[in-house]
């Protein structure tokens, strides 16, 4: 006999509590380099701001996520997009929006701020799961599957190339996509899209000079190494330096002025550096787990939406972990983005954790 109130993905929980939980931890000793540094945030402001703003409502969400069924967010999908679409576009109004760095990607609240991406990730993978289970078999035909996907993922590309927030559109672009996939889309209209995605890559490149000079540097990274190749270098230096088994926790001297965003994108650098080869791929292992048993609890789902929710959700996390961890060893491009569970950020250890939540709820009504 079913259970009225089945149980989620033990191992799926088991993998996501212990990337929380590690994630933390690395979190905490890469936050300690900035004693050495005079950025305006200290350890305790830091640590404060990801618990309070991140971890806590983070697990909370997940917990309440996990207990909600899946199913009732189909029900708000196109208004949850057109909301997140119009919050992004609130990065602009004069005194409510917040730039660093060149980029307008934050609203402030107060000594806070929000990044309304992580908001528009997660709605536009909520919108596309409802359209290809509402279309179904459709979904491979050029009108009800490449068109519609290409008109989505083109107006959110429009919204985050204005902040500008290109590695945020790349990884919907790879999520969205594997969700395309997963609905039966046809080989020939994924060539397509791969080919548009490639002369758009080309037009990146002619319009934003921060893009070209990553493409320029990803190909010579010794060219400036105290200039745009400086991050590699000495992420690369934290890396090897970290050996077999790692200087220990607490110990890395790249976070000390030298490894530019040790609790952001190069969070990762410092994590090798620490806990070494041995560390390293322990933490790849977890994300490889995750997407094992993400994809598992996605095959199994009883529903196409839950299926395909699943698929965007889980290849969220990975095309992001990817990117940012293929980019602190010298194979893909830098990109600035963050590590999921692990880099600073309130808003995106919210989001991820509460994105976790939706994936427990899927394994819930997943076929034993």
């Amino acid at each position: 006999m079913r259970r009225s109130y089945a149980p989620v993905n033990g191992l799926l929980l088991a993998t996501l509590l212990a990337l929380t939980g590690i994630g933390f931890v690395i979190f905490l000793s890469a936050s300690i380099g900035l004693v050495a540094r005079d950025t305006g945030a200290d350890f305790k402001s830091v640590v404060f701001t990801q618990t309070i703003f991140g971890l806590l409502p983070g697990l909370l969400g997940m917990y309440v996520l996990s207990r909600i069924p899946h199913k009732k967010l189909r029900i708000w999908s196109l208004y949850l997009l057109a909301f997140s679409i119009l919050l992004s576009f609130a990065v602009f109004i004069p005194g409510l929006g917040f730039a660093h760095g060149g980029a307008q990607r934050w609203i402030s609240l107060g000594s806070h701020t929000f990044q309304p991406s992580e908001l528009l990730k997660i709605a536009v993978i909520i919108y596309l799961a409802a359209w290809f289970a509402m279309v179904g078999q459709k979904a491979s035909t050029f009108r009800s599957g490449a068109l519609p996907f290409l008109v989505v993922i083109g107006i959110t590309g429009a919204v985050l190339f204005s902040q500008p927030d290109i590695d945020t559109f790349m990884v919907l672009f790879a999520s969205g996509l594997a969700m395309y996939i997963a609905a039966g889309a046809k080989i020939r209209h994924v060539i397509l899209i791969l080919l548009l995605c490639t002369l758009l890559t080309g037009v990146l490149t002619l319009v934003f000079p921060y893009v070209k000079q990553r493409m320029q540097t990803f190909i010579n990274p010794t060219a400036d190494s105290l200039g745009s190749g400086y991050q590699i270098q000495q992420s690369l230096i934290a890396v090897g330096s970290g050996g077999f088994f790692g200087k220990g926790f607490g110990k890395s001297t790249q976070k000390f002025n030298y490894l530019p965003e040790p609790i952001g994108d190069s969070v990762y650098a410092v994590a090798s550096e620490e806990f070494g080869f041995i560390g390293s791929v322990g933490l790849l292992f977890f994300f490889f787990l995750l997407g094992h048993q993400g994809l598992r609890v996605a095959s199994r789902a009883r529903d196409l939406f839950g299926r395909y929710l699943a698929v965007g959700i889980v290849m969220m996390f990975l095309s992001q972990a990817f990117i940012n961890i293929g980019a602190m060893l010298g194979i893909l491009p830098l990109s600035g983005i963050t590590l999921p569970f692990i880099s600073h950020g309130g808003t995106a250890l919210l989001f991820t954790l509460t994105e976790a939540g939706i994936l427990l709820s899927i394994s819930r009504s997943a076929r034993e």
